[in-house]
């Protein structure tokens, strides 16, 4: 009964530890975007990926040095031959008639042997070239890490101001809606009394069946736009993720211009330090093939133990067994290629200057990349300026005509066009302020700000 009690507690401790190392399906988060993107760089699914290929890297750098250090292998051979070969000596050597021969079996049918080989690399200038190129490897997989944080923080930003616009568009909307649902209330019982056209009631039908439509979709915009933004973070798409952040206040945040006073350093981007990195590498394969040209020293020694026998007596103690050792070395030094090796070396050298050419030009369009960014940006800044006094005015002239309207002095074509007007607005000045959180974020992805002190 006591094992049974035992029992029953650790399967119980067991199935707790399991179910602790398995994420929750329906978990709640709240986040604010500095939150997110916190959460993001050390969860999604690019990030943790990345992180695995500077490990690969590392593993690399580390395959590259072993083959220069000492390597040892083991051989075992055992070896019964079914049908052993004859040897034919002439006849007087076996005390027979001159002019014949005797048939002769040498060696005995079963033989095993054991070997070890101690093999060192002396010098070969491929090895040394592939010791740099490992390094090189790992910085660049270690900037592509980099690349790849900046590209998440950039979508996170993304996706956390496109929920905050889908948010913020379903709310307006069903204020839309419940103010043209009193106007057209309103106007049908006025038409009902023989006070109003019927042409002002299916105005305004017209308006609210589009802006209810509207609403319908803007709210399943919403369900994606916030799966889409769990997935950016690395969780389960279904999980329930709050935004602890407003857009107003978000806007706000981005439209801080200091981050276009900062100085650009052409070398702190990530792309330039990629582009440099491929430089880099055609070189060394420029020098690799040059290596070719060296001379290559190796040695080696090994020792074997081996046994001779008819029988299958390789385990008995009573088993002879001869000892064997050799030390050598080897060195290959190329003579001679019909100007092969030459012909790879003119190519890699071709190579290596299309990568200079195209690094300059890397150089050029990141410089370009940088000034329209920073133009971008501006603009979005102007453009939620217009954007917000147009959807001043655009208040304005709505409330005017609900007011003429009511009164008789507008016609319902004309309260519509109103309506429609704000309702452009409102969706204009939504885009404007994701426009300014998003061409904040391009700039900031270019500048490398959240890697740099610039």
């Amino acid at each position: 009964m006591r094992n049974n009690l035992w029992l029953i507690c650790l399967g119980w401790l067991f199935s707790v530890t399991i179910q602790a190392q398995q994420p929750p399906v329906n978990s709640t988060y709240s986040f604010t975007l500095d939150e997110a993107i916190e959460f993001a760089l050390e969860n999604s699914y690019q990030s943790i990926n990345a992180r695995r290929d500077v490990a690969k890297a590392l593993k690399r750098k580390w395959e590259a040095t072993a083959s220069g250090l000492p390597q040892i292998e083991g051989v075992i051979d055992y070896q019964n031959q079914l049908k052993q070969p004859v040897t034919l000596i002439p006849g007087e050597v076996a005390g027979g008639t001159p002019g014949t021969f005797v048939p002769v079996v040498f060696g005995t049918k079963q033989q095993a042997s054991a070997t070890a080989t101690l093999r060192q690399l002396i010098f070969d200038g491929s090895y040394l070239v592939g010791i740099e190129a490992a390094k090189s490897f790992l910085q660049y997989s270690d900037d592509i890490e980099e690349k790849t944080q900046l590209e998440v923080r950039k979508g996170v930003i993304n996706a956390y101001g496109s929920v905050l616009v889908a948010q913020e568009s379903v709310q307006i909307l069903k204020n839309n809606v419940e103010a043209l649902e009193k106007n057209y209330q309103e106007t049908k019982k006025i038409f009902e009394n023989g006070l109003a056209e019927e042409e002002d009631v299916e105005q305004l039908q017209i308006t609210l069946l589009q802006i209810k439509n509207q609403l319908s979709n803007t709210e399943r915009l919403e369900k994606i736009a916030l799966q889409m933004f769990n997935l950016t973070l690395g969780v389960d798409v279904n999980s329930n993720t709050v935004l602890s952040e407003d857009l107003d206040s978000l806007t706000m945040k981005n439209m801080d211009q200091s981050v276009i006073t900062k100085p650009f350093i052409l070398e702190n981007n990530i792309d330039y330090r990629l582009a440099y990195l491929l430089t880099e590498q055609t070189r060394l394969e420029l020098k690799l093939e040059k290596s070719k040209a060296l001379p290559k020293l190796s040695a080696f020694v090994n020792y074997g133990t081996s046994a001779f026998d008819d029988d299958f007596v390789f385990f008995d103690s009573q088993t002879r067994w001869f000892q064997s050792s050799i030390l050598g070395a080897s060195l290959t030094i190329p003579i001679f290629s019909s100007l092969g090796r030459s012909s790879r070396t003119q190519q890699a050298k071709i190579a290596d200057e299309q990568s200079k050419t195209d690094f300059l030009r890397t150089q050029q369009e990141i410089k370009l990349k940088y000034d329209t960014a920073v133009s971008d940006f501006k603009f979005s800044i102007e453009s939620y300026d217009t954007a917000k006094q147009n959807l001043t005015l655009a208040e304005r002239i709505e409330k005017k005509n609900q007011i003429k309207y009511s009164e008789g002095l507008a016609t319902s074509f004309e309260l519509r066009q109103a309506q429609l007007q704000l309702y452009s607005s409102q969706n204009d000045a939504l885009n404007a302020m994701l426009d300014i959180i998003n061409k904040k974020a391009e700039l900031e992805t270019i500048l490398n700000t959240p890697n740099t002190n610039n």
